[in-house]
């Protein structure tokens, strides 16, 4: 499965949310999630889309998945290759460590942002929304 996600805000920190799109390995659509998420910077929302995807592979029992971000920042520092200096992205980020564990074979590519256009609208909508 591939989880493609997207956080964002308006303002940074301002009216925050995030999107997740879920696809098989035929890319046919399973599922979609987006949720606001009050007051928060774009890295923070895009966190949390994260962790939303992450717990969502964990609860449907999938083992084997695939996150696309358009975030390089975040993909980095998930596959360990920078440091989570900001206070407040490292309990998100021990918090998305600990999820990815539990589901098992997680892989993180980052993708341009014209490549995650589906999970940029749900997080558009869940600002919307917010």
């Amino acid at each position: 499965m591939v989880l493609s996600i997207d956080g964002g805000s308006r303002g940074n920190p301002g009216p925050a949310g995030y999107g997740v799109r879920i696809v098989d390995a035929n890319d046919q659509l399973v599922d979609e999630l987006h949720a606001a998420i009050g007051t928060a910077t774009n890295n923070v929302a895009e966190y949390r889309g994260l962790l939303a995807a992450l717990q969502y592979a964990r609860d449907h029992g999938l083992t084997d998945i695939t996150i696309r971000s358009d975030s390089l920042l975040l993909v980095c520092q998930m596959r360990g290759e920078y440091r989570v200096k900001h206070p407040g992205l490292q309990p998100l980020h021990a918090e998305a460590r600990r999820l990815a564990a539990q589901v098992g074979k997680v892989r993180f590519e980052h993708v341009r942002r014209e490549h995650n256009v589906e999970a940029d609208a749900l997080a558009n909508k869940a600002m919307d929304l917010g």
